[in-house]
């Protein structure tokens, strides 16, 4: 018995110095100590030992059990060390990336539902001819203000709280600040966007943010009038919501647009009935629009009396909470990816 034990073990450690990789070792491992191996099989021939010799063999079992184990794990070290020097001498390896376990899926991305709404927003303009256009984020109070019929001492500044920079300059209140400069720019006739970023010094709530997005829409012809700017407004948004929706239009004042317009969509989120996001009315404030007012025009360069406009400032972050029936503005800048997911496309 103890001869056949010296003969399993002499066996396991020559099997085991032939062994080229783990798939082998663990075939070893099963062979030697397995339930159906052949130190097992060696076990069950004790009750043919002498019951004065079984302690002394017993005691023999378990050493050999003991120096298969050791040999084994030793073995499995020793391949262990060659996979990662080989891996080093691998001029692809990249020692970031996990040795083992399951295969790395890589996560796909999406584009942000602003982007995606901007973008689509791009596409309709451009097929009715306009230009796509961008400005500065950070402007001069002239630009801001002054150009747009807002003068130091006009009740319309209160209307928008400002975030002032220390050399005079802001970050721009609306995206309407590029009117003039494309005025400027362009030269007539043209029409022209300008979508961008926008920051308000404000309280943060579900339909509010410090920063957000619009787009600036202006056309500048001779003769211009609010129905072809209401035709222009139905188009856009019959594109992006794909289907009619429900709008209103009621006068509205702004410095820079007489008149001046308020197009309200009906609330998407709620269809109407009234939530946090309409403010319990129903209605989303969306499309301030209006006829460009003379003095812009003249600041911008051209004679009123010769040319007309009209321009029309989108809320791309409201568009979207209503294309997408998002609930909270926050949700927007907040870089949740589990938010983001959803807007996944393809």
């Amino acid at each position: 018995m103890l001869d056949q034990l010296d003969a399993v073990l002499d066996e396991a450690r020559a099997a085991l110095a032939g062994v080229a990789d783990e798939a082998q070792l663990r075939d070893q491992e099963v062979h030697f100590l397995g339930k159906k191996g052949a130190l097992t099989a060696l076990m069950k021939g004790m009750r043919n030992v002498a019951p004065a010799d079984r302690p002394l063999v017993g005691q023999r079992v378990n050493e050999v059990r003991a120096e298969i184990t050791s040999a084994i794990e030793a073995r499995r070290s020793e391949l262990e060390a060659a996979r990662i020097a080989a891996l080093c001498d691998d001029p692809d390896f990249d020692a970031t990336l996990p040795l083992a376990g399951p295969p790395r899926t890589r996560s796909v991305g999406a584009l942000h539902p602003l982007t995606q709404v901007t973008r689509h927003i791009e596409d309709v303009f451009r097929a009715m001819g306009f230009h796509l256009l961008d400005y500065p984020e950070v402007e001069t109070e002239f630009q801001n203000f002054d150009s747009l019929n807002i003068p130091a001492t006009h009740p319309a500044r209160d209307m928008q709280d400002t975030f002032w920079l220390k050399n005079g300059n802001l970050l721009r209140t609306h995206t309407s600040t590029g009117q003039v400069r494309a005025m400027r720019e362009l030269g007539p006739p043209f029409r022209a966007i300008f979508p961008g970023r926008v920051f308000r010094y404000e309280a943060v709530d579900a339909s509010h943010e410090h920063t957000f997005h619009q787009c600036e829409g202006l056309m500048v012809d001779r003769h211009v009038s609010v129905a072809n700017l209401i035709h222009s407004m139905k188009t856009l948004l019959s594109n992006i919501f794909e289907r009619d929706v429900t709008v209103r239009l009621r006068p509205g004042y702004f410095p820079f647009v007489e008149p001046g317009f308020e197009l309200d969509i009906q609330c998407q989120v709620c269809g109407g009935k009234g939530c946090a996001v309409c403010k319990q009315s129903g209605w989303v404030e969306l499309l301030p629009c209006g006829l460009v007012h003379p003095n812009v025009l003249r600041h911008g360069g051209l004679d009123p009396d010769e040319w007309e406009g009209w321009a029309f400032g989108l809320g791309l972050s409201r568009l979207v909470m209503m294309k997408y029936q998002i609930e909270d503005i926050r949700h927007l800048l907040g870089g949740d990816l589990r938010f983001l997911s959803q807007f996944r496309q393809g």
